[in-house]
């Protein structure tokens, strides 16, 4: 890999990035009709797929199981619907967006007043090495890893393994570690109540599996539709910043807007994928202006062409980002560890 120097933020134009956001306001109103439809078209496909697998089990347990992991892609749509909820873009009614929001957190193993103020401090700190910890994947610097001792570059290099990052992690994360509200803990009452609320209202969804169905019920249509659902997803927030020329400084270096545009990735998928992930790949204009409805965001880049090119990743060359794995300051780029010797 051969590294290039590439032009700090001081010599890039910020008011270019704020300029978009001046112009993307134009987009940011929700159509109530429009997002109840979406949200229609997605729950009861997924709740017909959820009782089909049930049934499924009466013939074959492995029916029943790729029945649910089909149904995790419609899982992981609601979860973006949820996501536009906590950004306040779904519906103008904050009080009906707020509690649709909280219930498809219950299917979505996500409390959702701490998942917005997490996510609310993702969008404010993106890309900024001063800020890491609450929201995001963990990426140390070149230097930062070179001065970790023997177990401390293991432990690194083992939690951005591929599989630990896709199918360990995400079992962890929506399994287990949003059960309590980590990152907010002591911000308020209100943030606990939002995570035993969900527990609660989860333990009382699986109960009714186990009614319905027994542990087969849980083990082949529940838990299937979750794991998928949350390995695509932390694959989707993966490759939306972790891409090799995205964008991290510190201190004064660090602009939102700037770090918005440059740091978020124009995921550009099939139109089945746009679909099922509810446009999430256009994240550079998302974290531009998160106030724009999923169902808009084909609209921006149909009326400016100049942004479908911008960090525009396909299918098949994000694959290459999965081996990313460290911020190399001095190129501006994320570099692998095999990289490590030549830098």
């Amino acid at each position: 890999m051969t590294f290039h120097k590439v032009p700090t933020p001081a010599e890039r134009t910020v008011e270019t990035a704020r300029d978009w956001v001046r112009i993307l306001a134009d987009y940011r109103q929700p159509d109530t009709k429009r997002s109840i439809w979406e949200l229609t078209v997605t729950l009861l496909p997924f709740l017909s797929l959820w009782a089909l697998a049930g049934w499924a089990l009466s013939l074959h347990w492995a029916l029943a199981m790729g029945i649910a992991a089909v149904n995790g892609m419609f899982l992981l749509r609601l979860f973006a619907i949820q996501h536009d909820c906590g950004h306040g873009s779904f519906l103008d009614n904050r009080r009906a967006r707020d509690w649709i929001g909280r219930c498809l957190g219950v299917l979505t193993m996500t409390p959702y007043d701490v998942w917005r103020r997490c996510h609310a401090i993702h969008h404010s700190a993106s890309g900024n090495l001063d800020s890491r910890g609450i929201g995001d994947l963990d990426t140390l610097t070149v230097d930062e890893y070179r001065a970790r001792g023997p177990l401390g570059r293991l432990a690194y290099r083992a939690y951005r393994h591929p599989f630990v990052m896709f199918a360990i992690g995400p079992a962890y994360v929506f399994l287990l570690k949003q059960r309590l509200p980590f990152g907010v803990m002591h911000e308020g009452s209100r943030y606990w109540i939002s995570a035993m609320g969900t527990n609660l209202s989860i333990l009382a969804l699986l109960s009714a599996f186990y009614l319905l169905g027994g542990w087969a019920a849980l083990a082949f249509v529940w838990l299937p539709t979750v794991m998928v659902a949350g390995s695509v997803g932390v694959w989707l927030f993966y490759v939306q910043h972790q891409f090799e020329e995205t964008h991290w400084d510190m201190g004064p270096d660090w602009h939102l807007h700037e770090a918005a545009l440059h740091g978020s990735s124009h995921y550009d998928l099939p139109a089945p994928l746009r679909w099922l992930t509810a446009n999430i790949g256009i994240h550079h204009v998302h974290h531009l202006y998160s106030r724009i409805p999923f169902y808009r965001l084909p609209e921006v880049l149909r009326d400016h062409a100049e942004l479908v090119e911008h960090s525009r990743l396909t299918l098949r060359s994000s694959l290459a980002c999965a081996r990313l794995n460290l911020w190399h300051e001095p190129t501006r780029r994320l570099v692998r560890f095999s990289d490590l010797k030549s830098l």
